[in-house]
């Protein structure tokens, strides 16, 4: 297929070249039209050499060979050129078509051309297939958008005709009745009624006003091109929202736009004509303690990118996720326009306590007596004869060892009486008894007088701003006297009724109930004066007296309701802890259905036994119970992290503190019955410590002791401390394989005591010298192969072998040791005494003076207590 070139073939004018032509010799040229889909033609130039055949020894040049010659066949749709074709400058359209084959092709070569002409025409047919099927259902899907344009017309005209028939009608209506009733004042109309027929109202476009009677008609869009078909999620996104009708139904019709997105459609277009800016919202942002930047945009309704562009064009760069602090969320709220409202995390407990109540809803409740006083003056016996009881004798020592709650009846009316422990550990306890209180009454022994817990109590009810009764028990005695206690009274100020007070004094005796009906009767009485009321119709609110740990009831709470009713399936929170209420179990062991204000209770149902004194509310479920005792017991950890953080320090500061100062530590681990009896041994032994030793408690609770206990103990080198519990059998094993000691108590006086001599025992011995006498060195002697040896004569007390000497020289100490030898005349003696003579020399000291005065000194270790 390459152009031959002659030399000789020139032009006759200046050796021009002649038109580039193809040469005929030996080569023969056709032209092929091929055919493409869609109408495409193009021709094609075929060139065929011809071969020449030689016979061995003929030189000459052989006859050309016919050529042979295409039959005549179907036109072909497409040919692939062979490597010898070359596309030709498009000559003019032939009526014949003619060429030749190059008859060097093998037999699998013309095969697979064959089978390319076969593969060439199947695509073809299947690709006319495919468009006559496209073609067809792009003519469906126009169909099927036309109709439901015009169906979404229709119903659009009817829908607005409706709403102005409906508001024509409405019209008439009122034109009659104001023709009917001339004077009358029209009447309301309702809003939602004003509101469909302002929608009905022509609204003005394009600066025309439309009639009203005219519905509007939708034009259908002329025929346009077959687009592509849209994807199933696209026509869902033109649908609109999918209900379970639109779900349901077999027809695609597209549903209908609302009036309402139609207002908005046109609103938006007006402000896009005339460059509105859309109308700014202003909120109020509710700011926790912290705030993500998503989540402080959502809340102002603003997009979280303009929060980051504000921050960026502060000069900080930051992301959605990052979170900001309540003063920097309230300054970008402030800067965006917006109104902020702070709250914490604490405002959970809000609305929980201190609920206002109205003043005809309350109702007069029996009083709350505490009974308050020095240890043995009589306070439970005196508490046992009111309500015929004996509970003293249950009391290990005769000693109230926790709080207790009763209620007694006189005269029809109740009283609700609270004993508190008398001894010095349990201050706290009687000063939550004198907050939980409405009167205080003051036990004092006629035979004993005023004494220092008698004086706390006073402090402790004056603190709380209690009227006091004074209960002078014991007069009964012979030595009894109760003028003196009442002057005893005056040094602090309780100024009783018999010398011109205002205290209310009886005198009682618990052992002969003398005075015990004059003692209800005054408690009445200022009962009566107080005025105590409460709201039994609502929410119980409450304080617990005591809590503890029982084996086969879980944890039990002695609470006091002190408003509100509280019912069995009640769900409360008390301190750290929350629980449905299970049973409610008054002082005498019979069940309730309800405890109205001023009833002491026994709870049952607590999650885990909360801290006496803690007040308790019930809430409504049990979301907001976990979520604020989660909260409470969050605060509580923190706390006690943030204390031992205090205490301990870093490890230098530990080792450098045990190095300077030699604390030691006495480690326990305490199990009480009851967690005020706990609060109190706690607080009794750290005021046991002192600045070189003290109590470290690694674990107080209440309940018996357990394996877990042991264990812990184990760990920390603890001594268990069970103040009336028991180990159970495991626990007890455990204890006895690890060597652990337990002891058990149940009085506080044996338990405190020897917990003090225990670590009495951790104190260093106290080193105290005793002075023995003096001696005076009259004459200093060198003998050979001894030293010098001082010759004395003792002028005060003696002088012992063995004891420690100063050598004194004019009033100053110039050596301190031992002696060597003492010796009277040539004999080693024990000890001289004053006024003889005798020989001494020091234990590697020879530096001795006449005149010089040796004191001789006993040195004792004496043990320290605390």
């Amino acid at each position: 297929m390459s152009d031959t070139k002659s030399g000789d073939d020139k032009t006759s004018d200046g050796g021009q070249k002649k038109t580039l032509t193809l040469k005929r010799p030996g080569i023969e040229q056709g032209t092929v039209r091929q055919n493409f889909s869609h109408g495409r033609t193009k021709a094609v130039v075929v060139e065929t050499k011809k071969r020449k055949f030689s016979m061995p020894g003929d030189n000459k040049p052989e006859a050309p060979a016919p050529q042979p010659v295409f039959a005549p066949k179907p036109p072909v749709q497409q040919v692939r050129p062979a490597p010898v074709v070359r596309e030709a400058p498009r000559p003019a359209p032939q009526n014949e078509r003619s060429g030749m084959v190059l008859n060097e092709l093998s037999k699998s070569e013309m095969e697979a051309r064959r089978r390319a002409l076969e593969g060439s025409q199947a695509r073809d047919a299947e690709e006319r297939q495919r468009a006559i099927v496209e073609a067809k259902r792009r003519a469906e899907e126009d169909e099927r958008r036309r109709l439901e344009r015009e169906e979404s017309a229709r119903r659009q005209a009817e829908e607005e005709a409706r709403i102005q028939a409906e508001a024509d009608s409405r019209r008439r209506a009122e034109e009659d009745a104001r023709r009917r009733a001339p004077t009358a004042a029209p009447a309301p109309i309702n809003r939602a009624m004003e509101q469909e027929e302002e929608e009905a109202k022509p609204r003005p476009k394009g600066g025309r006003v439309a009639p009203a009677a005219t519905p509007v008609r939708r034009v259908a869009a002329p025929e346009v091109p077959a687009r592509p078909a849209k994807t199933k999620g696209e026509e869902d996104r033109r649908r609109g929202k999918l209900t379970l009708n639109s779900a349901l139904s077999d027809d695609g019709a597209e549903r209908a736009r609302s009036l309402s997105a139609m207002r908005r459609r046109q609103e938006k277009f007006k402000r896009a004509m005339h460059n509105e800016p859309r109308e700014k919202v202003m909120r109020e942002v509710i700011l926790p303690e912290t705030i993500s930047i998503q989540e402080l945009a959502q809340r102002m309704s603003e997009r979280a990118v303009d929060v980051v562009k504000y921050f960026m064009k502060q000069g900080q760069i930051m992301k959605p996720g990052d979170v900001l602090d309540a003063d920097t969320a309230e300054l970008v709220a402030s800067e965006f326009g917006h109104t902020v409202r702070r709250v914490a995390e604490s405002d959970i407990e809000e609305g929980l306590f201190d609920i206002a109540d109205r003043p005809e809803d309350m109702e007069p409740r029996p009083p709350v007596v505490t009974i308050m006083g020095h240890v043995d003056h009589g306070k439970t016996s005196l508490l046992d004869a009111i309500r015929n009881a004996n509970v003293v004798s249950g009391e290990a020592g005769g000693i109230t060892q926790h709080i207790g709650a009763y209620q007694v009846e006189k005269n029809g009316q109740k009283i609700t009486f609270i004993d508190t422990p008398g001894h010095a550990a349990f201050t706290a306890m009687r000063a939550r008894g004198a907050q939980a209180t409405d009167i205080a009454i003051l036990v004092v022994a006629a035979d004993d007088s005023v004494m220092p817990q008698t004086i706390e109590s006073i402090s402790h009810a004056k603190a709380a701003g209690v009227p006091i009764i004074v209960a002078i028990n014991k007069v009964d005695k012979h030595e009894a006297d109760a003028n003196k206690v009442r002057t005893e009274l005056l040094r602090h100020e309780v100024f009783v009724e018999s010398m011109g007070g205002e205290v209310l004094d009886v005198e009682v005796s618990a052992k002969t109930g003398q005075g015990l009906d004059k003692l209800l009767e005054a408690i009445l009485l200022q009962a009566e004066v107080l005025d105590l009321k409460a709201n039994p119709e609502r929410t119980a609110e409450g304080v617990v007296i005591e809590a503890k740990l029982d084996k086969g009831r879980g944890p039990v709470a002695t609470v006091l309701v002190q408003t509100g009713t509280l019912l069995p399936g009640d769900i409360l929170v008390a301190g750290n802890e929350w629980g449905r209420v299970r049973a409610l179990v008054n002082d005498l062991g019979k069940h309730l259905s309800e405890a109205l204000p001023s009833t002491p209770v026994e709870i049952l149902g607590i999650q885990g036994t909360p801290q006496a004194g803690d007040k308790f509310a019930v809430v409504n479920d049990e979301a907001r119970a976990r979520e604020i005792t989660e909260y409470r017991q969050r605060l509580a950890r923190d706390k006690a992290a943030a204390r031992h953080v205090g205490q301990r320090g870093s490890l230098e500061q530990m080792m450098s503190k045990l190095q300077t100062s030699g604390l030691k530590e006495f480690t326990l681990l305490i199990k009480g019955d009851v967690q005020g009896s706990v609060e109190a041994i706690v607080a009794a032994l750290d005021n046991l410590g002192t600045d070189e030793v003290r109590a470290r408690i690694v674990h107080a609770g209440a309940g018996g002791i357990t394996e877990s206990d042991v264990s812990l103990a184990e760990t920390s080198g603890a001594v268990i401390i069970g103040f009336n519990v028991r180990a159970n059998v495991q626990a007890r094993q455990a204890a006895e394989q690890a060597g652990i000691e337990i002891r058990y108590y149940n009085i506080i006086y044996a338990l405190v005591d020897d917990v003090k001599d225990a670590m009495s025992g951790l104190l260093s011995p106290e080193r105290r010298e005793t002075f023995i006498g003096n001696a005076e060195i009259l004459e200093v002697f060198d003998i050979t192969k001894v030293g010098k040896v001082a010759g004395c004569r003792i002028t005060e007390g003696k002088v012992e072998r063995g004891a420690g000497v100063r050598l004194i020289r004019d009033n100053v100490v110039i050596h301190e040791g031992t002696l060597k030898t003492l010796k009277r005349f040539k004999d080693e003696v024990p000890e001289v005494p004053v006024g003889q003579e005798c020989g001494m020399a020091f234990q590697n000291y020879e530096d001795m003076h006449v005149g010089d005065v040796i004191e001789c000194f006993r040195v004792e270790m004496v043990t320290r207590r605390l």
